[in-house]
C-alpha cells in the first residue's frame, strides 16, 4: 500500500506530533461532579492529557445586608473550597487506575461557576461538567452551569450524569 501523498513516517515522539491536550473540569463537592472528574480523569488516562480542577464560590448576598437593614458580614470561602477539591481530587484519582501519573493541576476561583468554567475551557480540548451541582433548582435533569456552559463553551462539552440510581 502506498502513503497518501504528503504522508510521511514520523517516530513515536516526533516533534510534528500533537501534544498532548487539555481537560477541564468542574468540581463543586457533588455526586455529579465527582462523577464528572472520574470521567474526565479516566479520559485524561487514556489520552495523556492534563486535567484542570476548578472549584468556585461566590460571596453569599445577605438580603438583610444588601438592603441595608442589618450588617455586611464579610465572607471568604477560599480554604473551605480548597479542602473540599483537594478531597475531590484526590478521592478521584484514588478511584482511576493510572491517574496518579497525571498532570492535575487544582484552582479555587470566586466567581460565578459557568463563567470561570468557560474563561478556563479557552484553548482547553474538552469540559467536563456534571448534569446538576448544589444549585436551589438541584431537581433540574440539566443544571444551569452545565446547561449555560453546553451552549457556551469555546471547545467540545461533556455532561456527566451522577451515579447511578439517582435523579
Amino acid at each position: 500500500m502506498t502513503p497518501a501523498a504528503g504522508a510521511r513516517d514520523q517516530p513515536p515522539g516526533d516533534s510534528d506530533q500533537p501534544a498532548p491536550g487539555r481537560l477541564v473540569v468542574g468540581v463543586d463537592g457533588s455526586p455529579c461532579a465527582e462523577q464528572a472528574l472520574v470521567w474526565a480523569l479516566r479520559q485524561a488516562v487514556l489520552t495523556g492529557a492534563s486535567v484542570d480542577v476548578l472549584t468556585c464560590w461566590q460571596r453569599p448576598m445577605s438580603m438583610a445586608g444588601a438592603a441595608g437593614f442589618g450588617p455586611y458580614v464579610e465572607v471568604d470561602l477560599t480554604d473551605e473550597m480548597t479542602e473540599i477539591l483537594a478531597k475531590a481530587i484526590a478521592d478521584g484519582v484514588a478511584d482511576v487506575a493510572g491517574a496518579g501519573t497525571l498532570t492535575v493541576r487544582s484552582r479555587v476561583v470566586e466567581a460565578y461557576p459557568a463563567n470561570a468554567l468557560l474563561d478556563a475551557a479557552v484553548g482547553a480540548d474538552l469540559l467536563v461538567v456534571g448534569s446538576r451541582g448544589h444549585g436551589e433548582l438541584s431537581g433540574l435533569l440539566l443544571g444551569s452551569t452545565g446547561l449555560h456552559c453546553a451552549t457556551h463553551a469555546p471547545c467540545p462539552v461533556v455532561v456527566v450524569r451522577g451515579p447511578a440510581g439517582r435523579p
